[in-house]
């Protein structure tokens, strides 16, 4: 955690860590201990949803800014006074909200608190996130950070028949449903209405996603902001190209959530639960020499094959593999077929420490 957070300040960037578990007696230990460790790493802010949770945290946290979990179900403009008037820098909204409702609590609020809310990724089924299927039916909570995504099962409905005096479950259909399974969401192409209606922070649901996901949607919604504010006819102008550029991701057919209406029928995927696959991801470049980029590769590229080199100045580089080599063995390769496989490899151009190699479709 402290490298990371060490890693990350270098950069620029800053570090929400989430402590956002509903806590019970037996947590209570633990959760100070771990808040005494945090306040010496210095992270920015820590996400919490639990109120008994945030009294803690403002017993020890010191110069850390405390910021309320999309958990916590806030719905209105009196929760988010409430919640400000206990010293909460900033509210993440529950995600079951229109644009028209966000923009009346922040005119509500103004300037007292930030507001921020989930502008893409994975939907959960259940309300802000508070799930009790994985629990139930894994004994792995999702309130814990276990969830077993049961939202994306199939399922399929039972009927009793009696066999030998008995009732028993028989399955009625073999073809089941994704009754559960939500379209991601993607608000690339309302960024100006987002920002219009004085959302403080665009929150980008990420987790166990791969890091060319992250960088992709980042940057895509980092550069849509940018524009916006170079001028509104420069953001329409190029929403096509955020579009192009986030279907580069892993992704699930997407949806606006309830930023216009409630969902319906059209915001679910009834019939599978796959992803429309978009690039591939080869890896993060971690050191160069004079020669070679060196790095651990995540999917097979070969000697002749052209890449794509994502750069953190939002702009794309197309490189050429002239060769490849086992860092540690120094042995020539055609091709590397296996999963994390140190590389030394040789681009007709110049690549930079950080960059990201993804496949060039």
């Amino acid at each position: 955690m402290k490298e990371c957070i060490d890693l990350a300040h270098s950069k620029n960037v800053k570090v929400y860590v989430t402590a956002n578990i509903y806590a019970h007696n037996d947590d209570l230990g633990d959760i100070r201990k771990y808040f005494e460790e945090l306040n010496l790493m210095k992270p920015d802010a820590v996400l919490i949803s639990d109120i008994g949770v945030i009294s803690i945290a403002k017993e020890i946290l010191k110069g850390i800014d405390i910021h309320l979990s999309t958990q916590a179900n806030t719905t209105n403009y009196e929760t988010v006074k409430f919640f400000s008037n206990l010293g909460i820098k900033r509210v993440v909204l529950a995600r079951e909200l229109s644009l028209a409702e966000i923009k009346k609590i922040k005119d509500e609020v103004g300037d007292d608190v930030e507001i921020e809310t989930f502008v893409h990724g994975s939907m959960c089924i259940s309300y802000s996130g508070r799930c009790l299927l994985s629990a139930y039916m894994t004994g792995k909570s999702a309130n814990d950070g276990l969830c077993t995504h049961p939202c994306r099962w199939k399922y399929m409905l039972l009927e009793e028949e009696e066999r030998k005096g008995e009732y028993m479950p028989v399955i009625e259909t073999e073809r089941g449903t994704y009754i559960f399974n939500s379209k991601d969401l993607n608000m690339i192409e309302h960024v100006d209405k987002l920002i219009e209606a004085g959302i403080d922070s665009l929150k980008i649901e990420g987790r166990m996603k791969s890091p060319l996901y992250v960088a992709i949607v980042t940057r895509t919604y980092r550069k849509a902001i940018d524009d916006y504010y170079k001028g509104i006819d420069i953001y329409r102008d190029s929403i096509k190209n955020y579009k192009d550029e986030i279907g580069k991701c892993t992704y699930r057919e997407y949806t606006t959530g309830f930023y216009f209406g409630k969902p319906d029928e059209n915001t679910q995927i009834y019939d599978n639960s796959t992803y429309i696959k978009g690039s591939t991801f080869f890896g993060i470049i971690e050191k160069v020499d004079d020669e070679f980029a060196y790095l651990e590769q995540k999917n097979k590229f070969s000697v002749g094959d052209t890449l794509v080199v994502m750069k953190n100045d939002f702009s794309n580089l197309t490189v050429k593999v002239l060769s490849i080599y086992d860092a540690e063995t120094n042995k020539e390769l055609d091709s590397c077929p296996h999963s994390k496989e140190k590389l030394k490899v040789k681009f007709d151009k110049k690549v930079e420490v950080m960059d990201v190699l993804r496949s060039i479709d």
